[in-house]
């Protein structure tokens, strides 16, 4: 175990899986992930009682359910959640690959680890770790998470490599939040005007709807969620999305100023999915890579760099 002022690191081996801990004695919190994915596996506090009180479905628990999703929070790209007929052409291109990208099944080297006055994991997947059938340009990418008191700041870093040509991504986190009962959870948007892309069967029909928040409760029904609610802030008071769960009494706040869309979604059991997305699924009528809806633009031998934050009380 490494540590330097309050922070501590770890990695260990648990079930074939190589993972990264962080851990901030002062306020009690910890993060792990996973090298498969650089997939978050906990989120969690230790209480008075030592016992620690996860935040994500399933917190900490390597081994998949019988049934239902399977994940904590997936890490999505470089495409989001679907394409049509699991394939898609890039300038010309073919590529393909199932819900959510490749990065998700790729396994990452040890991060690099950064301790100070907060403390961050740094994975990077190398552009030659990736098939052309997945992705035919040369892109590399950098994940950081950074923990501090009970804030986790995640970063997303994409290297354009290529030379004379630009290229395009679309990329998001998909944290399931674990609440007591979804009866007992509520999403609450900051007051302003939003924006729900429909997408029946899970890609875009090219429908939207527009709604208002008063700066309560979004009003769904909990049959509606496995449907996901793709959903645009327009012009809003902040970009503060709030999830409570009155049982447990956590809210977790997820910071979306730098993000253009965030999705809803459950599969009913006892979770909510609040996903920070550059990008949406594919049509019903297929358009080129290129072209999608929220895709990101890197110049050729640029750089972007996008975040969010998430906030656990």
């Amino acid at each position: 175990m490494v540590g330097r002022m309050r922070f501590q690191h770890r990695n260990f081996e648990q079930e074939g899986h190589r993972l990264h801990e962080l851990m901030d004695q002062a306020s009690g919190f910890r993060i792990i992930v996973d090298s498969l994915g650089a997939e978050l596996i906990s989120i969690a506090r230790r209480r008075a009682d030592d016992v620690w009180d996860g935040y994500l479905y399933r917190d900490g628990i390597i081994s998949p359910p019988a049934e239902g999703w399977k994940n904590h929070a997936t890490v999505m790209g470089y495409f989001i959640h679907r394409l049509k007929g699991e394939g898609t052409l890039y300038a010309g291109d073919e590529i393909r690959g199932g819900n959510h990208g490749f990065i998700r099944n790729k396994h990452f080297p040890d991060p690099d680890v950064l301790l100070g006055e907060d403390a961050t994991l740094s994975y990077f997947l190398a552009s030659n770790q990736i098939l052309p059938g997945e992705y035919p340009r040369k892109v590399s990418m950098r994940l950081n998470y950074t923990l501090t008191e009970d804030c986790l700041d995640v970063v997303f870093v994409f290297q354009n490599e290529e030379t004379d040509r630009p290229a395009h991504v679309s990329f998001g986190l998909h944290p399931g939040f674990s609440v007591s009962a979804l009866e007992n959870a509520r999403v609450i948007l900051p007051k302003g005007r939003y924006r729900r892309y429909l997408a029946p069967g899970n890609f875009l029909s090219g429908e939207t709807h527009s709604f208002e928040s008063e700066g309560g409760p979004m009003s769904f029904k909990p049959f509606e969620l496995p449907d996901s609610f793709l959903i645009e802030a327009v012009d809003v008071d902040n970009h503060v999305v709030r999830l409570l769960d009155f049982s447990s009494r956590h809210e977790v706040q997820i910071d979306l100023s730098e993000v253009p869309f965030f999705t809803l979604w459950s599969d009913l059991r006892p979770f909510i999915c609040v996903e920070p997305c550059w990008g949406l699924p594919d049509h019903h009528e297929q358009e080129p890579f290129e072209k999608k809806l929220g895709i990101q633009l890197i110049p050729a031998k640029g750089t972007i760099t996008r975040r969010c934050s998430m906030r656990f009380r």
